[in-house]
This record gives C-alpha cells, sequence and structure tokens, in this order.
C-alpha cells in the first residue's frame, strides 16, 4: 500500500545560496502548463496505482506559495479532485516568510491544508542575507500570526547551523526566539554545501568560510538540549516535536515505506521501484502529454537493499529500528544479517540494542551518517 504522495512544485522568485533542489526562477515559465501536466500525472499514478486513502500529501519546492492565487487554488483543487484523501490525511505546505497574503493562506486553509512548514533558517537579518535569503526576521512572526488567524495550528520551521559566519551566540539567539514562538514543530538541519550551488562555487574559490567542524557539532548539541529543555521531544536526528505533531509524511520515508513522487525530479517508491521523474519542465511534460509517465530513473529495490535501506533510514528515528518489525517484514533476524556492523557499532558506543530496538546514542547522533554507512554493502 502505498500512503504518502510528495508533489513538487519548482519554481522560486529566488534562488538560495545553498538550494540544490530541482528548481527555476517563476519569471516567464510555463506554470499554468505545468500545473496541467501535474494533475495528469497524478490522475495516471491513481489509475495505475489505485489506493483507498492517502495518509499523507507534503506539496514542497521550490517554492510552492510562489504560484498566484488562481494556480494555487487549481492546484489545491487538482489535488482534491485527484488524490484520495480524507479528514486525517496530514496535508502540508511548504512556505517562505512573507511569501503568504491573507488570500492564499486562505485558499490554503479552505482546501483542507492542515499543516505548513516555513523555511525560516535564522533570525539574523543578515546571516538571511548572506546565504541569499530575502526575507527579514519580522517577516516570521508577522506571517505565522496571519497563518494562525487564518486557523492553522500545526505549524513547523527549518533552522540551518552551521552557515558561514555563524557564531555560536548567533545559532542560540535563533533558537531562542524560534523557541518563542512556541510552535509544536521545528526542524534544525546542518549546513551541506551541495554542487552546482552559489555556496559550492565560492567554496571551489576558496571564498566561503564556514564554522569549523567542532563548532557544528557544537551547534548540534545546543540544538538538541534547546529543544528538550522547551519540551520537545528529538523523534528524528533533525526533527523536534510537541507530542502528536510529528511529521507523519517524513516518517513514512524514515520508516521506508512506499509513497508517490509527482511533478518535475521528483522521486517516489512505488510497487517495490525507486522512480525518479525528468528534472527539466519540457522534457518532464512531454512524455505526460502523451499519456506516459516522465520517468528518467528507474530502480527495482532487491530485498537485501530494502534491509540495508530499513537500517539506514530508521536508524534516524530516536526510537531506532524494531527488531521484530525487521523480522516481519523480510522473515529474517536483523543480527543475522547485520551481527558485525551491528557489534562493531555497539563497541564503538554509537548504537545500543535495547527493548527490541536498534538505536543511535547520543555520540552515534553526532556521527550518524558513519554509522548508517557501515550497514551499506553487507549484503
Amino acid at each position: 500500500m502505498i500512503k504518502s504522495a510528495y508533489i513538487h512544485i519548482p519554481f522560486c522568485e529566488h534562488i538560495c545560496h545553498y538550494c540544490d533542489f530541482n528548481k527555476v526562477f517563476l519569471q516567464g515559465q510555463p506554470v499554468d502548463k505545468y500545473l496541467d501536466m501535474l494533475k495528469k500525472e497524478m490522475k495516471l499514478a491513481l489509475e495505475k496505482y489505485p489506493q483507498d486513502q492517502l495518509e499523507t500529501i507534503f506539496v514542497g519546492g521550490g517554492t510552492p506559495t510562489s504560484l498566484n492565487e488562481q494556480q494555487l487554488e487549481f492546484l489545491c483543487e487538482a489535488i482534491k479532485e485527484t488524490l484520495p484523501f480524507g479528514k486525517h490525511t496530514e496535508f502540508t505546505f511548504e512556505a517562505n516568510p512573507g511569501d503568504l497574503s491573507e488570500e492564499k493562506l486562505s485558499i490554503l486553509y479552505n482546501a483542507g491544508v492542515n499543516r505548513l512548514s516555513f523555511g525560516v533558517q535564522s533570525f539574523n537579518n543578515e546571516l538571511l542575507r548572506r546565504i541569499g535569503r530575502t526575507h527579514l526576521a519580522k517577516d516570521v512572526y508577522e506571517t505565522i500570526e496571519k497563518a494562525q488567524n487564518t486557523g492553522f495550528s500545526n505549524i513547523s520551521v527549518d533552522l540551518i547551523y552551521g552557515l558561514p559566519g555563524q557564531s555560536m551566540a548567533d545559532f542560540a539567539d535563533t533558537l531562542e526566539q524560534a523557541l518563542q514562538l512556541d510552535l509544536p514543530h521545528y526542524s534544525g538541519y546542518s549546513l551541506i554545501v551541495e554542487p552546482k550551488t552559489v555556496f559550492y562555487n565560492l567554496m571551489q574559490k576558496g571564498k566561503l568560510q564556514l564554522p569549523p567542524q567542532d563548532l557544528e557539532a557544537s551547534m548540534y548539541e545546543r540544538l538538541m538540549e534547546t529543544m528538550e529543555k522547551y519540551g520537545l521531544n528529538q523523534y528524528e536526528i533533525s526533527n523536534f516535536a510537541k507530542a502528536g505533531f510529528e511529521s507523519r509524511h517524513n516518517l513514512t520515508y524514515w520508516n521506508n515505506e512506499e509513497y508517490f513522487g509527482f511533478g518535475a525530479g521528483a522521486h517516489g517508491y512505488v510497487s517495490g521501484r525507486r522512480v525518479a521523474n525528468y528534472g527539466p519542465l519540457k522534457k518532464y511534460m512531454a512524455p505526460l502529454e502523451e499519456g506516459e509517465f516522465p520517468l528518467v530513473e528507474e530502480h527495482h529495490v532487491p530485498v537485501g537493499e530494502q534491509m540495508e535501506e530499513e537500517m539506514f533510514l530508521g536508524l534516524r528515528k530516536t526510537e531506532g529500528v524494531s527488531l521484530d518489525a525487521f523480522q516481519n517484514k523480510f522473515s529474517a533476524e536483523m543480527p543475522q544479517i547485520f551481527g558485525d556492523p551491528l557489534e562493531e557499532q555497539r563497541k564503538l558506543g554509537l548504537i545500543e540494542i535495547d527493548g527490541g530496538f536498534v538505536r543511535l546514542t547520543n555520540r552515534g547522533k553526532l556521527l550518524g551518517n558513519e554509522v548508517f554507512q557501515s550497514f551499506l554493502g553487507i549484503i
């Protein structure tokens, strides 16, 4: 059963210096035609893989809220008409502070959107300018207040640490300001400099001054401590929530469950296959005009690879990977398959096996990627 759908809107009014997602400048793009083709792709998928009800729908980008009011309304109607969802479906839209007018917020709310995720990143205006963001700290407060007045209560913000020129004092201040908002969900990510970004080009020229690794690790520790102090549970390496407000959509990924991926450059996991769509808009839209799926890549995931994914995705969760669930899913005992890396990582103090779960220790959270890699190539 496919539980979730991710929908990609690749349009942006500006490009952030760290972003490597599939995106294009909004101006002059065939937005209306893209939305038509997106609706067509969703219809094709549901005809081929009928579902009773999706548990989560997540609209990301790019910047979904860069669409104008009419386009946003069309997109919401297309989703409601095409995808099977009910009153318990988690329906999330990503947004940028400052992008959402009261009219756009009303369109989303009336369409059944019940969760908003804001890319805040920092409350330091100079740092926001330096990373290519166009909003200011005041826009965060104003937009969240407007969203709450519209009726939204399930609101999340993303923060980034390890930014160029960022000090511990600055990050601590951003954390305190974010938590004063008293929201039910927060995400905190370390900056990763990806190819084909402004930051990558600057780094290649020696013009990007990033905080040293030990300071970045200290920022992550401060993130965990501060979230705990404010009563937010760390349910995944980078995610913190009040009870009952965990992102059900992201848990689909970490539980290694299947999901649709709609839109240019979107990835999905459908019927045992990892699939990816064409990224360039014309290449994405051309097959759909002929009634074909816009796939650029398709990979049938063998059982051994599924087991490895179960480990490195599941270990991102604070609760870890269930020994029983692993056995039920694969008819194999985890220690039989991964005995060596389990013992090795346990001896290093990076994982613990307790209460029927394998999970990262606090030290393991700091070295998560090294732990995950130890489970690859075993089978």
